[in-house]
């Protein structure tokens, strides 16, 4: 599956913005199984408002949706969550915020000796901030304890062996 955000114009009217060029983005996918037929397009979640940057974790025998809320009216711009029991959904109606009262983009997540951690780009502030949970409920902010390379931006993570990691590292132009 491969997903995205777009708008598409005259769709979901109903919670377009007046500002930044009217967006009302919404998730989208397709499917393929060889890179050179693709399904059409589908919706992939429709949440009642603006959604951009979602990633998208499997759970044991669940998938859970980490995405934006693009909300300019009422200013939102944070993260949530959804859950679904299939990759290409449905999935259910979206948390409330998981992270502070910042604005945030281009979460990615990973499930590490029972606790999940968030990272996501403070865009606004040009730095990358970070959440824990046990219980994908109660959250805490471990942005203090992270160190990532100045100036980056949007990131995915994604899990290699030792010497895959080594190939990357060494890895020259």
């Amino acid at each position: 599956m491969i997903y995205w955000a777009t708008t598409i114009k005259n769709k979901f009217t109903e919670t377009q913005s007046t500002l930044e060029d009217g967006y009302n983005h919404r998730m989208y996918y397709i499917t393929t199984k060889d890179f050179n037929t693709f399904s059409e397009t589908k919706l992939l979640y429709e949440p009642g408002f603006n959604v951009i940057d979602a990633t998208i974790v499997r759970d044991g025998l669940r998938y859970i949706m980490f995405l934006k809320d693009e909300t300019r009216e009422p200013v939102q711009k944070n993260i949530k969550i959804a859950y679904a029991d299939n990759l290409t959904g449905p999935y259910l109606a979206a948390s409330e915020p998981i992270t502070g009262n910042f604005w945030v983009e281009g979460p990615t997540a990973l499930k590490k000796d029972g606790k999940w951690l968030v990272y996501f780009d403070k865009y606004r502030d040009h730095k990358y901030g970070a959440i824990s949970s046990t219980d994908l409920v109660n959250w805490t902010d471990i942005s203090d304890q992270i160190s990532l390379p100045k100036g980056i931006r949007h990131g995915t993570i994604v899990k290699v062996t030792a010497v895959e990691f080594e190939r990357l590292k060494n890895f020259r132009k």
